[in-house]
């Protein structure tokens, strides 16, 4: 049995549906998987009617009243009984095969413990050309047409946890549930921050994926899954992205520091203004949105640096 957990906070109607198209058209028969979409304190509840009442699948709404993404993942794990999981978010459209590939690739790699493939735009209006740089932020990978696998956590060289950077990304994330039992045990307070609400931070996909391979789990990346991410206009917006860079950026430093995989050291907080302001000409901040967005990336690095010092 798959379960696939979908949460959700306030989604956006079209965007649901096309989400919910997608997992209705897999070739996986419907038996053998479960859905339940966690409605994670949306200000009006996600009405039952979007899901199919003639269908053999096993599909269910559930709410959760904590805000934030790992809550409702958490409340998705509890809720549910597959061996294998996959993460979907309300804006993702995975491929028709996407379930009935998980399945295989868990069977033949039996030592990869979360895996992923790619995630492609698309975009709600023409994106400017500059916005591409800006992929990863955006949930959308491409890392070409051989698999991907990692070969443990430790780096033998520098004596550190390393961070496989083709590691999956939340979007279409299959985890077996053996290997994500230690992050469920945790206390829903302990992890690092993550979506909640209008908070932007993103560490939560790094930590479980960080928490399963210091379980001895592997990860991996496998060109043949693949989903389809949509991207709403406001999403392109450079303020936007400026926040979420920064954001993002502060997260992943805590989180690989939080796993004894941080290759920066820990700076005084005096220091951070003047770090920023010397970034600020290095990347030129004024003179172009993209410029701006990279500077603050560049913001939310230092300030990552100094919260997670001696923690």
């Amino acid at each position: 049995m798959i379960s696939v957990i979908l949460p959700t906070h306030n989604p956006h109607p079209g965007r649901l549906q096309r989400t919910l198209a997608g997992l209705w058209d897999q070739t996986l028969p419907s038996d053998q998987w479960e859905l339940v979409l966690v409605d994670n304190a949306s200000t009006s509840p996600v009405s039952t009617n979007v899901l199919p009442s003639d269908t053999t699948n096993a599909s269910r709404i559930i709410q959760e009243p904590a805000l934030g993404l790992s809550q409702a993942r958490r409340r998705g794990f509890q809720e549910t009984r597959g061996d294998i999981i996959v993460l979907v978010d309300d804006d993702n459209v995975l491929a028709p095969d996407y379930l009935e590939v998980v399945v295989s690739l868990f069977a033949t790699h039996p030592k990869v413990g979360v895996l992923g493939g790619s995630s492609r735009p698309e975009f709600e209006q023409a994106s400017e050309p500059w916005v591409r740089e800006f992929d990863s932020l955006l949930a959308c990978r491409d890392l070409g047409a051989e698999p991907l696998i990692s070969t443990g956590l430790r780096n033998s060289i520098t004596g550190r946890n390393e961070y496989p950077l083709f590691a999956p990304i939340g979007a279409g994330m299959a985890l077996r549930r053996a290997a994500l039992m230690e992050w469920i045990d945790q206390p829903g307070n302990t992890g690092p921050s993550d979506r909640r609400g209008t908070d932007l931070s993103s560490g939560g996909d790094n930590d479980i994926i960080l928490t399963a391979m210091k379980a001895d789990w592997e990860v991996g990346y496998f060109p043949a899954l693949s989903l389809i991410h949509l991207i709403p206009r406001s999403r392109l917006d450079p303020r936007y992205l400026a926040r979420l860079n920064r954001s993002i950026a502060k997260s992943w430093v805590q989180v690989l520091h939080r796993h004894d995989a941080c290759p920066w050291s820990p700076i005084p907080r005096w220091t951070v203004p003047l770090r920023q302001a010397k970034s600020w000409l290095k990347h030129r901040a004024w003179t172009s949105p993209a410029a701006h967005i990279r500077w603050q990336g560049a913001c939310g690095h230092f300030e990552g640096r100094v919260e997670s010092r001696g923690t």
